[in-house]
């Protein structure tokens, strides 16, 4: 008898875990956009927003760090990096010019593709993480040389008025972190003490951000530019890098303690927070464009904010859903075949369905 010849090994499943953190993230990052153009006058609001903005896009790029980990620069990964990173760039760049020219009235507003319009700078900003990767894995001490780096960013003025650098910077140690962390880091989430633990943080987070709401400035949390550009003196730079870095990484473990770990009804919309992330700008930028928070000030009372909050909550996870996957499939995660050597082409299909397991961004 002819033995038969071995099955091929089936592709990983992609993590429920990370998934469902990457939307409940993503669902975050949307919130907290819709909510600063209802800020204003609501110390309650601006307080959630403090909170939220401590912690969404650290847990987002930690994330994202943590499955870079295999990034070593082959050209079937700076192919995938290509179509999955700097055409999206590209792409959304001249699409969010081309709103703000129509929406805001402003026929003249430049295009720039080294000076990142509103959330198109993660992707530049990814991009550059990614590259850096192997040298990352390859240094002592990478964790503290990358703080390092972001507290001398905080003392450099004008840097993120290019790619900005300012925020690559300052938000590059998440993305260090991330890539240093080991599956049992996030077994150690599991424990029910850590769980427990994690909601007084929360709360006592809470707590002391709304006390603090009125007096800090919001600049601190963007991380696009540096002290002295914040009326600041110099050493409050490094200082605030250290704190915010802490203040995040204790909110993000909380966050991430918390999130399910089996399959959930939203589990699949994790693949596609790429386009939740890259979509939602429109819909929040339309209430500033188009002036609607003025033409319906209730927006910006309780229960105003309130359906705000729903109404962007609801708008991202649409937005993650398969279908508009599928369609922005085109511009998210472009084949680019014709673009690339043959030899290139044929490395990236043949290891596709291991990278179809894992999650990229």
């Amino acid at each position: 008898m002819t033995p038969e010849a071995p099955r091929p090994a089936p592709a990983k499943r992609r993590d429920a875990y990370f998934d469902n953190a990457k939307y409940l993230a993503i669902v975050l990052v949307a919130v907290a956009h819709a909510w600063e153009p209802v800020m204003d006058g609501s110390r309650a609001t601006r307080a959630a927003y403090m909170l939220v903005y401590t912690f969404h896009m650290p847990a987002f790029i930690i994330i994202s760090g943590y499955f870079s980990r295999s990034f070593q620069a082959r050209p079937d990964q700076l192919k995938r990096l290509v179509s999955g990173v700097v055409v999206p760039y590209v792409v959304f760049e001249v699409a969010y010019t081309l709103f703000k020219r129509w929406a805001d009235e402003d026929p003249h507003y430049p295009f720039s593709m080294n000076d990142p319009i509103y959330l198109t700078w993660f992707l530049i900003a990814l991009f550059v993480w990614r590259l850096s990767t192997p040298l990352w894995r390859s240094v002592k001490w990478p964790l503290a040389v990358a703080l390092a780096l972001a507290a001398v960013g905080t003392l450099t003025p004008g840097m993120g008025q290019s790619l900005d650098l300012q925020r690559i910077l300052q938000f590059l140690p998440f993305f260090v972190l991330g890539l240093s962390l080991r599956p049992e880091h996030f077994q150690l989430l599991r424990r029910r003490e850590v769980r427990l633990l994690a909601l007084p943080v929360l709360a006592g987070a809470a707590v002391f951000t709304y006390w603090v709401a009125p007096d800090v400035r919001m600049g601190w949390f963007y991380r696009s530019t540096s002290a002295v550009e914040l009326d600041a003196p110099w050493w409050a730079g490094p200082l605030m890098t250290l704190g915010l870095f802490g203040c995040a990484l204790l909110l993000t473990a909380a966050f991430l303690a918390w999130v399910p770990r089996r399959r959930t009804w939203f589990t699949v919309l994790g693949a596609g927070t790429i386009c939740g992330y890259l979509l939602h700008g429109f819909l929040v930028k339309s209430l500033d464009y188009l002036g609607l928070v003025a033409q319906f000030p209730w927006l910006a009372e309780p229960a105003g904010v309130i359906v705000v909050t729903l109404a962007a909550a609801a708008a991202v996870t649409l937005l993650c859903t398969p279908p508009v996957r599928s369609a922005l499939r085109v511009v998210t995660e472009p084949e680019l075949s014709w673009a690339f050597r043959r030899d290139v082409t044929r490395l990236s299909s043949g290891r596709a369905g291991a990278a179809s397991s894992r999650t990229s961004r």
